[in-house]
Parts: structure tokens; C-alpha cells; sequence
């Protein structure tokens, strides 16, 4: 990225960090006009859903956390159709395939469950997120939140070389997808990029609010584009689907309180793996040893994800059950400090997502995340829209035994976990990254860097990181590792391979308030920006 647009720096009345600078520019200038933390975030979160449709959009879902004296949690995360069970999304699938349609591929272990096309759509909650959290924290109206975000669909943006390969990563995969070539195959390195029919429906949202949306014409268009290839999604699941406020889950590490999103988020993996690391003692002095027992941390927290983490109102167990002291304990007796431990798999959850952070003079901070889940999610476009749609219910499975079984209103299991850290009650950190299965593993190594290590902030989202892959328990590292610690970790029985795209390792932001102003820092992996005032 440009050296113009700057990965840290600190601001004594407010900061803003994204994945991509045009979208840290729109929150930074909201908060030079006087809007606060809120509104700056969903002003970045809009123009990201212009400016990286690969990440995120009004087709995806949208997660917070907002500190206003307390922390509230936001789920902007929409259910399957009322419609939707193994048998029908069976009986859809035998029906495209007399149609002589192709089979569609599948994540490992969702017993063929669609990774794109309609069946893979849940509802999306970004919309209703977003103006949710307006409504309860926000000062200015969605039309001037907007704005920007308008002006840059109507008049275009110049595409980077970040977003050229992203749209040419997901051509061979997608671009067979009704519409998706036209709506988005235009995104060429260089060029200008216009969008005036997303433009036209963002103004619309800023008009009449969520109705523009989920309720009347566009409702009824993305029912209908959804019903041509087989969903069972109807104008009522639009209609019915609300945000959820919530309360954030609280665990340990090392005196600080980390807060985390309840499910269907995977928060509860984080504070799985951070209270087994918690449980083992200090991080290690030497490298290997360090990596290897938060490796196994991870672990461990991942095959607990797949076992019992799903949409809480099927869940067979309760969050605070799986961090009961005893139980965590258990666990971290089972890690062998010597050797890599045969600990069961899990599913993988690709990543396709944006997080950012800010913050403002009041101390009000937000941590955020939206996702289209795998790149441009779907490939199904809404083209009276504009926009495509997100394929997260691609991750629920049509064996009713899991615990992402398919079913009528059912929510997946989200990888989306945007965080908050705490010292004696006030935040020490606003954090979170993009990355899929990586998104709780990264959380587990910043705190290991900030914390256990004291590291600043730019050394933290600098350091190479390990990602475990769930579905057969290796480790990639990326190319920055010493290959001695690399060749350590092979020696304790890890199965070691080379992390082939930085982004797979997320793109982290985060935020220190202290004494001096908003500390802030941006992932040098992505396209992304830091600001403030």
C-alpha cells in the first residue's frame, strides 16, 4: 500500500481504522464534522460494502461491539428460510441436477451443503445492523451517514491492484452466477468503477431506512432472484428478520477481561483457547515453546467449536458450561507441552470479510466486523440492487446431528468476531481481523504479543502469525518465520506448511485509548488506513 496512507499513528480526540483507505477517509471525515464513533464506523462500513465487494456488502451480515461506559453487542446475523431443512435443500439439489445443472462443491463435512448459488443464502443482516446501530448510538441521520458512500457508487473509485486480483480470484468460481460478470467483473486494476444501481438503493436505505430493504420492491426482487435457483427464501423471512442486541460473553487473560460476541459467534473459541492458555501460566520465554502451546490452545478451542457451538437456540450446551473453571482445566492438563496432541477436527470456515475500529473525545469505541463470508459470497446478484449475496449458510450442515444442522430460521455458526479488551473496567484495546477460522487464532497472538509480550501496537499486527488449518489440524506459517522455529515445530509433531496468501493470516486493526490520545494501527497485509483527529 502507498506510504500516503499511514498503518499507525495517535490522535488525541478520535481515530478510525479499516482495511481500506478510502473507507478509513469517509470515518475520518465524519468525525472532523462532529459525528461520533458510530457514525464513523458505519460510514467506513458502507463504503467498504462499495469499495470491496470481495469483503462485504449489503447482501452480508454485520457484528459490534460498542463501548459507551458499558460494552452492548450487536448481531446483524440472518437465519435460513422458514422453509429450510435437510430434506429440502435435498430435494432442491436433485431438482437443479434433472435440470441438468452441475453439482455444486461443498465445505468438507456439511454432508453437501452448496458453498454458492441461492441455497447457500441466509438472510442478510447488514442492512438492519447497520441502522441499528445508528438508531441506538448514532448522531447523525443514515442519509448523511451515506453520503460518501453514495458518491462513490455514483461516481466510481479507482480499483487497486488489492481488489483487481480479489475479483480475479473469484471469477472461475463465480463468474458463471447470473449477473455477477456484469455487476462486478468490471473491478480491473486502475480503472474507475461505477455502481449507480447500488447507489441508487443506498439512497433509498438512506431515505426510508430498513423497508427499502427488507419490506416492498427490493425485498420481493431478492426473494424472487433466490426463488429462480431453487431457495425457499420468501418476502416474510425478509420481513421478519430483526438485529439482535446482546450481551457479550466475558472471560480472563492475564488479570484482563476479554469480551467476545456470544453465538452463533465463534467468540466463545477465543475465550476457550485464552483460558487454557490462562490455565497452562505464563507464555514462554523461548519462541517454539510459545507458539506450541498456543497452537495447542487453539486446537483444542476449535474442536469444542465444532462439537458444540451452532445458533444458541439449538445449542445443547451453554456458553458458560464450556468455560466452566473444571472443565478448562481438563483441557489444559490434556496439552502436552512436548508433543502435538491428536485433538478432533473441525469444519472450516473460509474467510471474505472487513473489520474496522473506532473511536472518539466521549469514549465511545466500536468494534466491527461484516462479511459476504467466502469473497464475494454466493455469486447471486440482486440486479435491481446492485449488490450480491452473502453464501453463510453454506457452513450449516445437512446432517441434523451437528451442531449446524440446517433448519427452519436456523443461524450459522459466525467466524465474525469483532473484541474489546479491558483493564479494571475501562478498554485497554479495541481489536479484531478479518480471516475466517484465523479470525479467533489471530486474537489468541495479538494478546500474546501485546500482553504476554509487550509489544506496541504496529509490532503486534507486524509479526508473522500461524494459522491452524481446523479440518486436518496442520499449521501454516507464513513466509516471514524463521524456518528454525518452523523446523521446531515440525520436531514436536506438528505438520508445518507455508501460509500461501498473507491475507489468509487477517487483517487486524486496533485501538489504545491512553493518556497521550488513540493510539491506532491498520494490518500491513491489506489495503487498509489509519486516521483520526
Amino acid at each position: 500500500m502507498d506510504s500516503t496512507h499511514p498503518r499507525t499513528g495517535t490522535f488525541p480526540r478520535g481515530a478510525v481504522a479499516t482495511p481500506n483507505h478510502y473507507a478509513t477517509a469517509a470515518g475520518r471525515e465524519v468525525l472532523a464534522a462532529g459525528g461520533n464513533a458510530v457514525d464513523a464506523a458505519v460510514a467506513a462500513g458502507l463504503m467498504l460494502a462499495v469499495v470491496t465487494p470481495y469483503h462485504c456488502g449489503l447482501g452480508g451480515d454485520v457484528l459490534a461491539m460498542v463501548w459507551d461506559g458499558r460494552a452492548h453487542g450487536l448481531l446483524g446475523v440472518g437465519a435460513s428460510p422458514a422453509g429450510a431443512s435437510p430434506e429440502s435443500i435435498l430435494q432442491a439439489l436433485e431438482a437443479r441436477r434433472a435440470a441438468g445443472e452441475e453439482d455444486i462443491p461443498s465445505l468438507p463435512g456439511t454432508g453437501g451443503m452448496p458453498d454458492r448459488g441461492a441455497l447457500s443464502v441466509t438472510v442478510p443482516g447488514a442492512v438492519d445492523g447497520w441502522l441499528a446501530l445508528l438508531e441506538r448510538h448514532g448522531t447523525w441521520s443514515p442519509g448523511r451517514v451515506a453520503e460518501q458512500a453514495i458518491r462513490f457508487a455514483e461516481e466510481g473509485f479507482i480499483v487497486s491492484a488489492f481488489a483487481a486480483r480479489s475479483t480475479t480470484a473469484a471469477r472461475p468460481r463465480l463468474g458463471g452466477e447470473p449477473g455477477w460478470e456484469e455487476t462486478f467483473g468490471g473491478m480491473r486494476e486502475g480503472e474507475r468503477f461505477v455502481q449507480p444501481v447500488l447507489a441508487r438503493t443506498l439512497r433509498s436505505i438512506a431515505e426510508h431506512g430498513r423497508e427499502a430493504y427488507y419490506e416492498g420492491p427490493l425485498a420481493a426482487a431478492i426473494a424472487e432472484t433466490l426463488a429462480a435457483h431453487g431457495s425457499m427464501m420468501t418476502t416474510e423471512d425478509l420481513a421478519s428478520h430483526r438485529a439482535e442486541w446482546v450481551e457479550p460473553l466475558v472471560g480472563s487473560y492475564r488479570g484482563l477481561s476479554v469480551l467476545e460476541l456470544p453465538p452463533p459467534t465463534q467468540g466463545i473459541s477465543v475465550l476457550t483457547a485464552l483460558a487454557i492458555l490462562d490455565e497452562l501460566g505464563p507464555l514462554p520465554e523461548d519462541p517454539v515453546e510459545a507458539l506450541h502451546v498456543q497452537i495447542e490452545a487453539v486446537r483444542a478451542s476449535m474442536a469444542d467449536r465444532q462439537q458444540y457451538v451452532g445458533d444458541p437456540a439449538t445449542m445443547r450446551v451453554s456458553p458458560q458450561d464450556l468455560l466452566a473453571p473444571a472443565r478448562i482445566a481438563t483441557m489444559a492438563a490434556a496439552v502436552d507441552r512436548t508433543r502435538a496432541g491428536a485433538w478432533p477436527t473441525a469444519r472450516p470456515a473460509p474467510g471474505g470479510t472487513a473489520y474496522l475500529c473506532a473511536t472518539d473525545s466521549d469514549g465511545l469505541m466500536i468494534s466491527l466486523i461484516q462479511s459476504n463470508f467466502k469473497g464475494f459470497g454466493s455469486g447471486v446478484v440482486v440486479r435491481e440492487g446492485g449488490f450480491g449475496l452473502h453464501n453463510r449458510g453454506s457452513h450449516l450442515s445437512l446432517d441434523p446431528a451437528d451442531a449446524n444442522a440446517i433448519g427452519p430460521r436456523r443461524r450459522p455458526m459466525h467466524t465474525l468476531v469483532p473484541a474489546l479488551v479491558l483493564e479494571d473496567g475501562l478498554p485497554r484495546y479495541v481489536m479484531g481481523t478479518m480471516g475466517g477460522d484465523a479470525q479467533a487464532q489471530v486474537h489468541v497472538q495479538m494478546l500474546g504479543h501485546l500482553v504476554d509480550r509487550g509489544r506496541s501496537l504496529a509490532e503486534t499486527l507486524e509479526a508473522p502469525r500461524f494459522v491452524v488449518d481446523v479440518g486436518d489440524g496442520s499449521v501454516a506459517l507464513e513466509p516471514e518465520t524463521d524456518p528454525s522455529i518452523a523446523a521446531a515445530l515440525a520436531d514436536l509433531g506438528h505438520v508445518i506448511t507455508t501460509l500461501p496468501d498473507p491475507g489468509l493470516a487477517g487483517h487486524a486493526h486496533l485501538i489504545a485509548p491512553g493518556p497521550e490520545g488513540h493510539a491506532v494501527a491498520s494490518d500491513p497485509r491489506c489495503d487498509g488506513a489509519v486516521a483520526g483527529i
